[in-house]
């Protein structure tokens, strides 16, 4: 009889779930990859395609070398570390006295904000706290090692996340799981990571906080890459972010949870750094890469020939693009809060371009065809219509293309250009389109045009 009854009971409960199944019931996310990698990627980031990222913090102080300088001068000794400190400051000097000189005396939020719209950025990802440990909001387990307690005594990621709220562009998170000096994190590495110190009085605290704070869109995870997800509870904190966080339903994040996470589990995938795949993934990624070739943190000693050109930039987006990616453009600001001129200037030729360009970028999908044998042509697609970007002007004004299939009811346009263009049969395949005759100074855009084909297959 008791057996009856709980067998019963069984019944009921699965009949229960079952219903509750039937009504929409939201699902539950258990914590282990299996559950969590079957998350549908929220649709708003792949329609994105392209966001801004800020790397900035105590490193914008020295700025020399990279944002690693705190790394490279006393965890690895580098001599040309130790020589710029003992040429530019006094004996004793540490670390720890760069941060009063973060001070973001010019940081004005909504300038930012303006910038990022300008370019067409539809997110923008902040540093929040790099390796370093230094954190841009008033974190409660980093005492005195935070920009409210020293430094610019300000919220910063507060701040910049109500400017960029303002104007409807979503806001991404940086955050390093680990930091290279501190000694709960050495402690535990010591101990071969048996032990969590740090990630149960920093790591987990920090990231809870940052989400209950501030509602990220996005958390781009890093710093992972020295011990196993199991070390970082990884698991547990994205089943909690996707099951009961406030942002649960919009919030997106990346690969980089623990050794061997990259590119294999995470919400969207970003591999490595400036990532470019040779072929179409079968899994959403972006590409982030810098405006400085050299690095992500501003650095004093920049000169021209280490900062991508336009054209660059916008071949870079175009591909990434076209092979199903997101597209994450790196500026690093200086100690005061400054965008300095080139980099301003090179967000603001990326927007004037997306201004006429972006119909073929945005919400847009890979065609069945990714790019052209010469890869100077890339497609992408929306609706009916395909979208040839290509990259260099052909000499004869004649644009071949291979890969379209033309119907009856063909029509070829260049965005930009009001009337349509005339364009023939190729004998070997594909189509001709005859471009526009005109000067450069009137084309619509300086590089990278774009064919608009609807009726091709």
């Amino acid at each position: 009889m008791k057996a009856r009854a709980v067998g019963t009971q069984l019944l009921l409960l699965l009949v229960l779930g079952a219903a509750a199944s039937a009504l929409g019931a939201p699902r539950r996310y258990t914590p282990d990859w299996p559950s969590l990698d079957s998350r549908p990627l929220p649709d708003w980031f792949d329609k994105a395609k392209f966001g801004v990222f800020v790397h900035w913090g105590v490193f914008s102080v020295p700025a020399w070398g990279s944002e690693w300088f705190w790394w490279h001068w006393k965890g690895e000794g580098l001599p040309q570390y130790q020589r710029f400190m003992s040429d530019n400051y006094p004996p004793g000097f540490s670390y720890a006295d760069f941060a009063p000189q973060f001070t973001a005396r010019f940081f004005d939020p909504d300038t930012w904000a303006d910038l990022f719209q300008a370019a067409g950025a539809k997110y923008v990802v902040l540093t929040t706290k790099h390796h370093e440990g230094f954190t841009n909001w008033p974190s409660a387990v980093s005492w005195n090692w935070n920009s409210k307690d020293v430094g610019p005594h300000r919220d910063l990621v507060g701040e910049l996340e109500t400017a960029i709220r303002k104007r409807n562009i979503r806001y991404g998170l940086y955050h390093s799981l680990f930091e290279w000096f501190h000694p709960l994190y050495q402690l535990d590495k010591k101990n071969g990571f048996k032990t969590q110190y740090f990630v149960a009085g920093k790591t987990m605290p920090e990231l809870y906080d940052l989400v209950n704070r501030y509602k990220p869109d996005l958390i781009w995870s890093d710093g992972d890459w020295e011990s196993p997800d199991t070390y970082w509870n990884s698991t547990d904190f994205l089943s909690w972010l996707y099951n009961d966080s406030p942002v649960k339903d919009e919030v997106v994040v990346n690969d980089r949870w623990g050794i061997n996470c990259s590119c294999h589990h995470g919400g969207y995938y970003n591999c490595e750094d400036k990532f470019q795949p040779s072929r179409l993934p079968h899994h959403k990624w972006e590409m982030c890469t810098s405006i400085d070739n050299r690095s992500w943190g501003y650095r004093r000693t920049m000169s021209v020939s280490d900062v991508a050109d336009e054209s660059k930039i916008i071949a870079e987006l175009v591909q990434t693009v076209s092979l199903g990616g997101n597209y994450l453009l790196n500026i690093g600001p200086t100690k005061d809060g400054l965008i300095v001129p080139i980099f301003q200037e090179r967000l603001l030729a990326v927007g004037k371009w997306l201004r006429v360009s972006g119909e073929a970028i945005y919400a847009s999908q890979p065609w069945r065809a990714q790019l052209e044998k010469n890869e100077s042509v890339w497609y992408t697609s929306k609706g009916s219509a395909v979208y040839a970007i290509f990259l260099n002007w052909p000499e004869n004004g004649k644009l071949s293309l291979k890969s379209p299939k033309t119907t009856s009811t063909t029509q070829v346009m260049m965005l930009g250009i009001q009337k349509d263009l005339e364009w023939s049969a190729d004998p070997h395949g594909g189509l001709l389109i005859y471009l526009p005759q005109l000067p450069p100074s009137a084309l619509p855009v300086e590089f990278a045009w774009t064919i608009k084909m609807t009726a091709v297959e």
